[in-house]
């Protein structure tokens, strides 16, 4: 059947395409012959949930549900900026991003810069969709910081002690591996919610209580708290803290590529432009696995902080006193505008009102503990971190870690290992940051990175 004849039965001229492929597919097989073949097409195009699980004609099938879905015609919506520093490509990713048919509502952190799909820093809400690269490739990517019952002195007088832990604690790098498999009860939930989960178990243990690369660390510093806090449970003062930043590893990455390749495969042709930013429906069984997954990987990547801080503080031969984690590059269900909408936080930190987080600077810049203010037009967001203003690439050519670490020595910080990509200079200003989103939240409590490790093998993950 050519297109005249298919647009005679009704198809769309964005479904041709596919009605074509399921015409051939279906002749090839002997499933039908001759004249047959106009009646069904016409079955297809009045009936679509009915032939949604067809040998032939399903992907014909949902491409006619989600255009019958889809608003015929849609522009897109507008997205409040908070900073000034960030560059036009982020800029234009976010603006993208408010193209697709879902959304509702938009937000762009000052620490935005771009990413793949939505930009780092960006927080989309969307009505029953998911969409795995507004996600990030790194799920639930997340900080956590505890507190020790150590003399802050300590990290100088007992330096050795201090590198042996982070050495033998925690092990940096894409595929890295624990020497011996940890202990968690995340490893007993129901890993096989997916086809992907199910198969990458074994390397999800193995990598249990690893740390990544790229901008991924663990570190040593000192937290500095004005007055007590009481959910703190800290009087004012000065302590020793651990600080980490890691997600779900390969597992988490594998769960991402998987679901954006099946968002892809079914994105409307008059929506190729959206390609990293392809949905699931919640409705539908995909959008439903990749929910499930990435809930997952969420424990999953919280499970990897618990264990690292674990093994570091028995090393260390300290006692966790008090803490604070937060998810970042998760999606989450949540009540805004009078209904439920699904916010993608993609390198965001959550922040309704009261909830505690960590927004790190650099390895030589202060983390700031923070508590939200619930901010509705953020839709309850603040940054991740202080943002780079800087590409990887120029600036493995423009810096020597080397010279970088000597310096910083000096000041007090001993980096034990990292990337000449991630030097303090390829941030931007963390105050700066964190003074054009104080209607978002509040600072609690100020970390100073004093001993860091990070990958030092040159590679990386999106931040």
């Amino acid at each position: 059947m050519n297109k005249r004849q298919l647009q005679k039965l009704g198809v769309p001229d964005h479904c041709i395409k596919s009605a074509i492929q399921a015409v051939q597919a279906a002749r090839t097989s002997g499933a039908v012959k001759g004249n047959e073949i106009k009646g069904l097409v016409a079955d297809v195009v009045e009936s679509p949930s009915k032939f949604v699980d067809d040998a032939h004609f399903q992907a014909f099938a949902r491409e006619l549900i989600e255009s019958e879905s889809a608003p015929a015609d849609y522009s897109a919506i507008d997205y409040r900026t908070w900073g000034t520093d960030i560059d036009d490509g982020a800029h234009s990713q976010m603006a993208q991003a408010c193209r697709v048919p879902s959304a509702v509502c938009a937000a762009l952190m000052p620490d935005a810069h771009i990413g793949y799909g939505l930009p780092i820093g960006g927080v989309l809400a969307c009505e029953n969709a998911v969409i795995p690269y507004a996600v990030g490739v790194d799920i639930a990517c997340r900080m956590k910081l505890s507190v020790l019952d150590v003399p802050v002195n300590d990290m100088k007088v007992r330096f050795d002690r201090f590198r042996d832990s982070l050495e033998r604690g925690t092990v940096f790098g894409v595929g890295a591996k624990q020497q011996k498999r940890q202990d968690h009860a995340v490893m007993d939930q129901d890993w096989t919610v997916s086809k992907i989960t199910r198969e990458n178990k074994t390397k999800a243990w193995n990598q249990l209580g690893t740390s990544g690369s790229g901008n991924h660390f663990v570190e040593f510093g000192k937290l500095t708290l004005g007055e007590r806090d009481e959910e703190l449970g800290l009087d004012a003062g000065e302590y020793v803290a651990l600080l980490s930043h890691s997600g779900s590893r390969g597992t988490g990455a594998s769960v991402c590529s998987t679901y954006s390749n099946i968002a892809r495969s079914r994105l409307p042709k008059r929506h190729e432009e959206l390609s990293y930013l392809a949905w699931l429906s919640l409705d539908s069984q995909e959008g439903q696995e990749y929910w499930a997954a990435m809930n997952l990987m969420g424990d999953y990547a919280a499970a990897n902080h618990a264990v690292i801080h674990k093994r570091v503080t028995k090393l260390l031969g300290a006692r966790i006193v008090s803490g604070v984690e937060n998810h970042h590059n998760f999606a989450w269900k949540e009540q805004h505008f009078g209904k439920e909408v699904v916010v993608h936080r993609k390198g965001a930190t959550p922040a309704g009102e009261g909830a505690l987080g960590v927004i790190p600077g650099s390895m030589a810049d202060p983390a700031y503990v923070v508590r939200g203010k619930g901010n509705a037009k953020s839709m309850d967001s603040a940054s991740h971190g202080a943002g780079r203003r800087m590409s990887r690439k120029k600036a493995k050519a423009t810096y020597n870690l080397k010279s970088i670490a000597r310096d910083l020595e000096k000041k007090g910080i001993r980096v034990l290992s990292a990337g000449a990509d991630e030097v303090p200079s390829v941030y931007k200003n963390i105050d700066d940051v964190m003074s054009e989103q104080q209607d978002l939240v509040d600072i609690v409590a100020r970390f100073d990175p004093k001993i860091v490790k990070m990958c030092g093998d040159g590679s990386r993950a999106e931040d």
